[in-house]
């Protein structure tokens, strides 16, 4: 899997050109956290977006599959720079799937993310709490740092 990744990062940052800014279109990428895996992310409006992840964790002991999607808000202002970073938040859901041990919760994603200028990639780094509701109530954390190419 470490190397998939390393693969698409590389492809991803091989087509960089001369695109409009992110915010429209379809870009799908990988992510390099908790967990590792695929992002894809879906602008709905020049604010908005769906996001959504599919990956697997590298942590337990036991498989995990993992998968999120999540209803992003964009905020242009709060950073102040030459360079286009942009703050992200939104609701969301996450399934995390384990033998014996499936679970499906609510979560809350909160990141940056890095628009090069003429490029079609972004870059990113988010965090986002958890908290399972089925089967039972529990806390917990995912995040990572990814990059993304817009077709």
């Amino acid at each position: 899997m470490k190397k998939l990744s390393f693969v698409l990062l590389f492809l991803s940052f091989s087509f960089l050109s001369t695109a409009v800014a992110q915010e429209k279109g379809f870009g799908l990428g990988v992510i390099l956290g908790e967990p590792t895996g695929f992002s894809a992310k879906y602008w709905t409006s020049s604010s908005t977006a769906l996001d959504f992840g599919l990956g697997y964790s590298f942590t337990s002991t036991k498989s995990v599959f993992y998968l999120h999607g999540d209803y992003v808000f964009h905020n242009y202002a709060l950073i102040k720079s030459t360079e286009k970073f942009v703050v992200y938040y939104g609701p969301g859901a996450r399934l995390k799937v384990r033998e014996n041990d499936s679970r499906l919760g609510i979560r809350v994603v909160g990141g940056i993310l890095w628009v090069p200028s003429d490029s079609r990639i972004d870059l990113f780094v988010e965090l986002a709490p958890i908290i399972d509701v089925i089967p039972a109530t529990k806390f917990d954390m995912a995040g990572g740092i990814g990059i993304r190419f817009f077709f």
